[in-house]
């Protein structure tokens, strides 16, 4: 079983400029590619775990959604970045538009793409990380028996009584020593 880090992707990776659906508007955090590559160099899979109500909303569709992620895996891995892959829910319970308005198991803060992503890619969960901007983050990471980092990057991210993480962190630089400490 491999040891994992599960990293939500808007506010934590990129900035969020709300509701990200064009490759115009993807830009890295700063610090978030150097942790990246840290992360990874240690041996540790890099997964994003990510809700999309863009597509629930229908701003963007799947297929849309999918070529912008590729084009950002493909940014990262011209910087020595290896995602394993991205798992996103498409569901919101309200906004949603036809099957895409649903209460589902893969939207965080339930950990449905935490447990998906481990039974697939082979992760020990209880090795693994989950690093975050919202509340939602550090519940599904929690859930799912994960170590949880509160990033302080994303527009949400605060350390109120939302939100009850293991380790709190400035950004994903931070977030990546705190872990690879941890491992030593």
């Amino acid at each position: 079983m491999r040891r994992a880090v599960f990293l939500d992707r808007d506010g934590t990776v990129l900035h969020d400029p709300g509701h990200l659906h064009r490759k115009e508007e993807v830009s890295f955090l700063p610090g978030a590619v150097d942790g990246l590559r840290r992360l990874g160099e240690a041996g540790f899979a890099l997964v994003f775990v990510t809700n999309q109500s863009v597509i629930a909303q229908g701003i963007i569709t799947e297929e849309e959604f999918a070529s912008l992620d590729a084009y950002i895996l493909g940014l990262l891995a011209r910087e020595g970045v290896r995602m394993e892959q991205t798992y996103y829910c498409p569901h919101h319970p309200e906004k949603g538009k036809g099957g895409y308005r649903t209460v589902c198991d893969c939207r965080k803060p339930k950990p449905g793409l935490l447990l998906k992503a481990a039974d697939e890619l082979g992760i020990d969960l209880r090795k693994s990380f989950m690093v975050g901007d919202k509340p939602s983050d550090i519940a599904a990471g929690a859930a799912a028996g994960c170590t949880t980092i509160l990033v302080l990057t994303g527009e949400h991210a605060n350390r109120d009584a939302e939100a009850s993480p293991d380790l709190v962190a400035d950004d994903l630089r931070a977030a990546a020593q705190l872990i690879l400490r941890r491992e030593r």
